[in-house]
């Protein structure tokens, strides 16, 4: 967004709020003044009254009508009307759609962007167990977590994402202990040559011996030990253990669109004493207590309640836990960004809620902000990387793109070639997985259903991704679309001035998405925008209009509602793809 520039619906917010507030401070009270979306047929904007009431001394609608009566009209606000106790605003327009058409077209992919901020945000995605492939059961987080990084940056952020890298402890010391004394015929076939396929078996046989087997369990002590104090040595043999699979897991990561800006190794605080400083200043700590020669955060008081009360932070043999050596990274990044966000499985809320406390004993001045997502399931129970019961993102990924190749076929098998069929069935595969995975609130479990996933009517992105390629049809039938001229003033039609409405709600959406760290919002306003442009196509003909003038302004509508959902799916990272 360029600076000094502002979109239509915040001109229009920012003018009735700065009324609102002149008229509430002339009646000598006070509030936040916040909009709100009315429903249909109640204006563009609503300010509810409620809360003002007991204030004013009058009833909502009371007050409603008061406000009402003085408010001036102006450049974007063409009426006030009270409805109950609401006061909702129509904007104006004719001057709505003429702006927002105008600078859509002007803007092209930048169309949504918010101004720079220079607030850094560093958001921790995925940072899984470098010790098998990732499995469908935590997919939400890199899905999730590079969403947000897309739309902090839409929303002028510098945003990070990082990767923090478990590369000492449990699950890869067992992974390198499988490396060193297995062969691959003591492991069962993995069925593929991903790298984090076949050495997930290694891993899985590891940890049965490690079970069945008292000096296998020794032998991995020692190399967890070893980690945990930071013994170059040690760390070298598990780096080399699992950077085949951490590559493995960047290639399915790849394939999805999701790209990690930094790894950020665990190893890194214990050997830059980072986590022995953090051990030593909680020890000084009046919450701080002992017991059989390990150290812990008594967290009673501040409503951890059971036997999570204590907080261990250092084992009786002097190596730290892993979540001190996550404050000693937490700490590192509040001096990196002022924002920190972080994905992570709704089993983590405990020891995120741990972690919070202590960072809040250490002085930290920026704490993260979490986002719990519930797992995804298919059909078949729970999963276990060290059991073999899984089923892998890979595996899906093959699957949602299979399925998708299956319908492309059976709708356009006739006219297209095999790789332009396969192209389309990526694009629209993998956008199913991450729009279905994205399109609920993160809190809300989710079961993936394929009829659901790749519906071509519903709230699916093949239905999103159709509505592009329509418009792109429609484009490419007519004429240099940028040499023509147009009026907004010719689009009359209700479902023309609906879709152009929905058009000047991306930035909205985008500012809301990220100043609650809620994707989802994305994907309804996709889903509207698809739905209100499919309305206008059946309403409005466009290369059949016969008026010069209004088939000019409809084909800029249909160009300007291609390039925002090709700037919405962008922020979802799937790929708009100009045929279906």
């Amino acid at each position: 967004m360029q600076r000094g520039m502002m979109y239509p619906v915040f001109a229009c917010k920012k003018e009735i709020i700065a009324e609102l507030e002149r008229i509430i401070n002339k009646l000598g009270f006070s509030c936040d003044v916040v909009l709100e979306t009315p429903p249909g047929g109640f204006g563009d904007f609503a300010f509810p009254c409620f809360s003002l009431a007991p204030q004013a001394k009058k009833s909502p609608a009371a007050l409603a009508e008061t406000l009402a009566q003085q408010f001036s009209l102006s450049k974007w606000v063409q009426q006030v009307k009270v409805k109950g106790g609401y006061l909702n605003f129509y904007v104006n327009t004719g001057l709505l759609q003429q702006e927002t058409l105008q600078l859509i077209l002007k803007s092209q992919e930048g169309y949504g962007r918010l101004s720079g901020k220079k607030q850094n945000v560093i958001i921790e995605h995925t940072s899984a167990n470098p010790n098998g492939p990732l499995h469908v059961g935590r997919a939400r987080n890199p899905i999730i977590g590079d969403t947000l990084v897309r739309i902090f940056r839409a929303a002028g952020y510098p945003a990070e994402s990082q990767f923090y890298l478990d590369d000492m402890g449990k699950q890869v010391a067992i992974l390198a202990w499988g490396v060193q004394h297995l062969h691959s015929k003591d492991v069962p076939e993995s069925g593929s040559d991903k790298p984090d396929h076949k050495l997930v078996g290694f891993y899985q046989q590891a940890n049965k011996l490690m079970n069945e087997n008292s000096e296998v369990k020794c032998e991995i002590s020692v190399i967890i030990k070893n980690s945990e104090q930071g013994k170059q040595e040690t760390l070298d043999v598990i780096h080399a253990s699992y950077k085949p699979v951490l590559d493995g897991i960047n290639s399915s990561l790849n394939r999805i669109n999701i790209h990690i800006d930094s790894y950020v190794p665990e190893s890194r605080f214990v050997q830059d004493a980072s986590v022995e400083q953090v051990i030593s200043k909680l020890k000084q700590h009046r919450h701080c207590a002992e017991e059989n020669g390990a150290y812990f955060l008594d967290l009673a008081s501040f409503g951890v309640q059971g036997r999570n009360t204590k907080f261990f932070f250092q084992r009786a043999d002097g190596t730290s836990l892993y979540a001190t050596r996550d404050i000693a990274y937490h700490l590192w990044k509040g001096t990196q960004a002022k924002k920190l966000i972080n994905i992570l499985g709704e089993d983590h809320k405990l020891e995120s809620q741990q972690v919070a406390i202590a960072l809040q004993l250490l002085g930290a001045k920026t704490l993260p902000h979490p986002v719990f997502y519930s797992f995804v399931s298919l059909p078949g129970g729970k999963m276990s990387t060290r059991r073999g019961r899984v089923v892998y993102l890979d595996d899906l990924i093959d699957e949602c793109v299979e399925r998708a190749y299956q319908e492309v076929k059976k709708r356009r098998g006739d006219d297209l070639t095999e790789r332009q069929m396969r192209q389309i069935a990526e694009a629209v595969g993998i956008g199913s997985l991450r729009y279905n995975i994205i399109k609920v609130q993160p809190e809300k479990d989710i079961v993936f259903k394929w009829e659901e996933a790749l519906n071509f009517e519903g709230n699916a992105v093949p239905f999103i991704q159709y509505s592009h390629a329509r418009a792109c049809s429609i484009l490419a039938k007519t004429s240099e679309t940028k040499q023509l001229s147009w009026d907004a003033a010719h689009l009359k039609n209700t479902a023309e001035t609906q879709l152009i409405k929905q058009l000047s709600l991306l930035p909205q959406y985008i500012e809301e998405a990220a100043n609650g760290c809620k994707p989802h919002l994305i994907p309804t306003f996709l889903y509207e925008t698809a739905s209100k442009f499919n309305q206008f196509y059946r309403d409005c003909p466009v290369l059949n209009e016969p008026n010069p003038e209004v088939k000019n302004a409809r084909i800029a509508l249909v160009d300007a509602t291609r390039i925002v959902i090709q700037n919405g799916l962008d922020l979802l990272g799937i790929i708009a793809p100009k045929e279906m």
